[in-house]
């Protein structure tokens, strides 16, 4: 097997970011530093990334979960904070997020030990959309509604296309369903300050055909064959 599928099968990391690791001189097979991503693993070899010793025989998993509030996306924090990790414990494999949802961001976030999907998945030229349902600050014009779908420069980045939809119009707050294809870092929230409306509260709800659905806050389920099925088609 090649050396950068036998670490996305890992988990540690996509094909991509393998080859980097092995560049850089982070990887060693029987205890030996590689440097050529080409390279072929064995039936037997010791292979270590960053100084820890990985294996290709760990089974996929594949799981959707419902991030509260205050939960960091990430396997660790140097603040202590909590941890999506936190969530998926009981599962004994070694699942990292599928992208990212920001600390005041709750819904769908997708886990995984498959390097290869996650990389997919997280890469906007693979156009899989991610569904929010907003609630902003003000009316959300006809204008600003525009100004979203033809794309709006949130800070030296222009988004791309995005689908809006008013779910309900108050008068000083409006619950919104937006797509978008990117996940650029607080996106959404960036989308709807350069229109002049805020976020007050956000919830990812979707991510292509994969809804949220009735799963309770703080839960995971694990995916169907059929979604699995889905996720690599896109």
């Amino acid at each position: 097997m090649r050396l950068n599928k036998y670490i996305a099968h890992a988990g540690i990391a996509s094909r991509r970011k393998a080859d980097e690791l092995t560049v850089n001189g982070n990887v060693k097979i029987n205890g030996m530093v590689v440097k050529e991503p080409g390279c072929d693993v064995a039936d037997g070899d010791v292979v270590e990334v960053n100084g820890m010793t990985v294996s290709s025989a760990e089974k996929p998993e594949y799981v959707m979960v419902n991030k509260p509030l205050g939960y960091i996306t990430a396997m660790k924090d140097p603040q202590e904070r909590p941890t999506v990790a936190e969530l998926v414990a009981d599962i004994d494999a070694r699942l990292f997020p599928v992208g990212r949802l920001d600390f005041n961001t709750a819904g769908l976030l997708l886990m995984t030990n498959d390097g290869d999907l996650a990389y997919r998945l997280a890469h906007p030229k693979h156009g899989v959309y991610k569904t929010y349902r907003a609630t902003v600050t003000g009316v959300l014009s006809k204008e600003r509604i525009h100004k979203l779908q033809s794309g709006v420069d949130i800070g030296g980045y222009v988004t791309s296309p995005a689908k809006v939809k008013i779910i309900k119009q108050g008068e000083r707050s409006a619950l919104v369903e937006i797509q978008i294809r990117e996940g650029k870092n607080r996106q959404v929230r960036k989308m709807f300050a350069a229109v002049g409306n805020k976020v007050q509260e956000l919830q990812r709800v979707a991510i292509g055909d994969l809804y949220l659905g009735r799963l309770k806050e703080g839960h995971y389920r694990k995916l169907t064959k059929e979604e699995i099925e889905y996720l690599k088609g896109c």
